[in-house]
C-alpha cells in the first residue's frame, strides 16, 4: 500500500510540474472588433521590438540568452511605415532593392519567395502579443523556388465564376497593399533569395472575420499576417491569365 501511495504522489507530482509548462491563456474572440484590432496593433508593435533581420533579410527574433544577436538592429528601428487607415506596416530593407525595379501592378503575375506566418494577438500573462504561428506560405524553405501568381494577391476570374465566391473571398487586401509599395526584381527562379522587406498585415486587413477561403485547410479568422519576401518578377497578366 505505501508503494502504491508513493507512486501516486509521484505521478501526481510529475503531472503538477507539466501543468506549469501549459499555456497559461486561451484565445477568445472579443466581441468588439476594436479590441481585436488594438490586440493586433500592439502585438505588431511588440514585433517590431522582438525581432530583427538576418544577413539575408529573414526574421529572427532576439534571444535573451545569446549575446551574440545584441548589436542587431531590431524591426523597430528599420524605419517601418504604418497607414493608419488599415494598420499595415511595411519595412524597406536596405541595400536589398533592385534598381532599377519594376513597378507591382493591380493585377499583374507575380514570382515571390515568400514566408507568410498567421498570428493570433492575444493578452498573454498581461502582454499583449502574437501567438499560436500558423503557416500561411513558406516558399523558402519550402520548395526553395517562387510561388507564381499566388491566388492571395490575385484571384482569376474562372475561380470566382465556379465558385461564385467574390474576389475578397479569396484575396488578402493587406498583403496587396503592402506588396505594391515594393518593386520586383527580374532574376530567374534559381536565384538565390535575398530579402527585400517585411510586410505586416492585422487581421481587419486580412480576413477578419468574414468568410474567406480556406488556403491550407485553416480558418485564418481573426489573424494578423507577417510576411518576409522578395519579389523575384513581374509581369503585366495576358487576357488568357486572367
Amino acid at each position: 500500500m505505501k508503494k502504491i501511495f508513493l507512486y501516486s504522489l509521484m505521478f501526481s507530482v510529475v503531472l503538477s510540474s507539466c501543468r506549469k509548462d501549459d499555456p497559461v491563456a486561451t484565445y477568445q474572440e472579443p466581441a468588439d472588433i476594436a479590441t481585436q484590432n488594438y490586440y493586433d496593433d500592439e502585438a505588431a508593435k511588440k514585433f517590431l521590438t522582438d525581432n530583427y533581420l538576418d544577413s539575408q533579410g529573414n526574421i529572427k527574433a532576439f534571444d535573451p540568452n545569446d549575446p551574440s544577436d545584441d548589436n542587431n538592429t531590431p524591426l523597430s528601428a528599420m524605419n517601418p511605415q504604418t497607414n493608419p487607415a488599415t494598420g499595415v506596416i511595411y519595412i524597406v530593407r536596405n541595400n536589398a532593392q533592385p534598381n532599377p525595379g519594376t513597378v507591382i501592378g493591380n493585377t499583374d503575375v507575380i514570382r515571390i519567395m515568400n514566408k507568410g506566418l498567421g498570428y493570433i494577438a492575444m493578452s498573454v500573462d498581461g502582454v499583449i502579443k502574437y501567438s499560436s504561428p500558423n503557416a500561411f506560405v513558406n516558399t523558402i524553405q519550402g520548395t526553395g523556388v517562387p510561388q507564381v501568381d499566388p491566388q492571395y494577391y490575385y484571384v482569376k476570374n474562372a475561380v470566382m465564376a465556379a465558385s461564385g465566391k467574390p474576389r475578397s473571398y479569396y484575396e488578402m487586401a493587406g498583403f496587396q497593399e503592402g506588396i505594391r509599395k515594393f518593386l520586383a526584381f527580374n532574376i530567374p527562379d534559381s536565384d538565390n533569395y535575398n530579402l527585400q522587406g517585411v510586410i505586416i498585415v492585422p487581421s481587419r486587413a486580412a480576413f477578419g472575420r468574414n468568410e474567406h477561403y480556406p488556403y491550407l485547410n485553416v480558418s485564418w479568422r481573426n489573424r494578423s499576417f507577417v510576411f518576409n519576401f522578395q519579389v523575384y518578377k513581374t509581369t503585366a497578366r495576358t487576357p488568357d491569365q486572367e
